[in-house]
């Protein structure tokens, strides 16, 4: 649920159950951030050596990606999944290193908070008040053969944090009023447990072990496997091109983990965007593209009549859209809302309005 709860001492020690049954293991990357208990779970565990990368007048040091998988162990250690690497590296983001690294036929256990999952960020910002700006897309997640879950007491965690085994002394105090509050911790555990049920709720446990794709002689590990999608779900999600879209899109993403069902993004442009809105095009392409939705532009001034024939077009089962902008007293008896010509226009489609949840206080305060 965040930093401190022991995911990297776990992991270690995980590490040194596997060495100790033969295994061969080496820490491929490790982040102790100066926690001696950390620290010591390595001992006795071979490193690769960190190479050092020059960046804007600094030296910065990275994960050894060719090492690591010239060395090739059994099992490779690599922390902080959602680290984002220096430039000059093979890869921006430390998953795709560790992609490659199983591609070398190279087992990897690494650890990862709750916050770092892409379609999790505006919640996890509405729940903390802070935006966390280094995320992964959820289906490296998914794609583990098993994920664990460290859980402790957010109470236990801030005496952890008093007690200067999660950071220095300096920057207790600071952490406490900020990401450490007690309510946030709350929060960001509720959002753990549901996230690793969920995880389990969409696999399945083969009933040969051999089926596997990790698995050894002898090995009688269960691994779970994704479940097949469900039959006939689609999600279309309409959007524009304005931040507060991405928040659609990462909603109705993890609607669609749920069912089992692909996602379209469509935005229905009606002029040629201007340059802000290209650039908010860009940044919602980067996001479909992240969360592995299909992001479509069509034309037309009609966002009803052209949602519907690309509904009808991509077999349609579940349309979400974002809160509709207030309208005026004229167009409300003129005009049928878009909601309700889109319920008109597409019988059997499910329709659901995405809330802003950011605008709950100021709902509530008038």
């Amino acid at each position: 649920m965040a930093a401190g709860v022991g995911k990297t001492y776990q992991m270690l020690r995980e590490g040194q159950l596997h060495a100790e049954n033969g295994h061969d293991v080496v820490i491929g990357y490790l982040e102790p951030h100066g926690r001696a208990d950390t620290a010591a779970q390595a001992e006795g565990l071979e490193t690769v050596p960190r190479r050092r990368v020059s960046y804007r007048d600094s030296v910065l040091e990275e994960m050894d990606l060719p090492g690591l998988i010239k060395r090739a162990p059994e099992l490779a250690l690599i922390d902080e999944l959602a680290h984002t690497n220096a430039p000059g590296v093979e890869h921006e983001k430390r998953y795709e290193d560790v992609d490659d690294v199983l591609a070398a036929g190279i087992d990897v256990f690494s650890t990862v908070n709750v916050q770092h999952l892409e379609s999790l960020n505006d919640q996890v910002a509405e729940l903390t008040g802070i935006r966390v700006r280094e995320t992964i897309p959820d289906v490296v997640v998914g794609a583990a053969d098993e994920v664990v879950l460290i859980d402790i007491t957010p109470q236990s965690l801030v005496e952890r944090l008093q007690a200067g085994k999660v950071y220095p002394t300096e920057r207790i105090q600071t952490a406490l009023n900020n990401f450490f509050k007690l309510e946030n911790l709350a929060a960001l555990r509720e959002v753990a447990l549901r996230q690793v049920a969920e995880e389990v709720e969409a696999k399945r446990i083969p009933v040969d072990p051999d089926a596997a794709r990790h698995g050894r002689p002898g090995d009688e590990r269960l691994i779970d496997k994704v479940a097949p999608a469900a039959v006939g779900e689609r999600l279309l999600a309409l959007i524009t091109p304005h931040a507060k879209s991405q928040r659609v899109v990462r909603r109705a993403w993890r609607s669609a983990q749920r069912l089992g069902a692909e996602l379209d993004v469509l935005w229905v442009a009606d002029h040629e965007p201007t340059e802000p809105e290209r650039e908010q095009l860009d940044a919602l392409r980067r996001l479909s593209s992240v969360l592995g939705a299909h992001l479509l532009l069509e034309h037309g001034d009609d966002v009803a009549a052209v949602a519907q024939r690309v509904a009808q077009d991509r077999g349609t089962t579940y349309l979400l859209m974002g809160t509709p902008s207030p309208r005026g007293a004229l167009r409300r008896l003129t005009q049928t809302s878009l909601p309700f010509r889109l319920l008109e226009l597409l019988p059997g489609v499910d329709l659901r309005i995405v809330a802003d949840r950011t605008q709950r206080a100021k709902g509530d305060s008038t």
